[in-house]
């Protein structure tokens, strides 16, 4: 229950960010217009950053319970070091992915 909570809690806390960064975003709205640069653009750049933000959380969710884990493992069988150091990093391309999704994206903005 108590793991439930702390998760909902780093679930809540991260939609607080998104919406204080949504501020922040509208406040360069009226520059961003003012420039002559699209809302496309801007969309695109947006989408760019959740593909990161949100591939950033599901990877430290993933790799926190995995890593728990691993730990209790290892202290019972050091020798299944390598598997558990195997199991920890497939989470790692989550993030991987999301960054080339946000490498293409910034390709296309301008």
């Amino acid at each position: 229950m108590k793991k439930v909570a702390v998760k909902v809690t780093a679930v809540l806390g991260f939609i607080a960010a998104l919406a204080l960064v949504a501020t922040g975003f509208a406040q360069e709205a009226a520059e961003v217009a003012a420039a002559g640069d699209s809302v496309g653009a801007g969309l695109m750049a947006l989408g760019a950053g959740l593909a990161i933000g949100l591939g950033a959380v599901g990877t430290g969710l993933a790799q926190a319970s995995i890593g728990s884990a691993g730990a209790g493992t290892i202290a019972e069988r050091p020798e299944a070091f390598g598997q558990v150091l195997i199991y920890l990093v497939i989470p790692e391309t989550i993030i991987i992915f999301a960054f080339v999704i946000a490498f293409f994206l910034n390709g296309q903005i301008g």
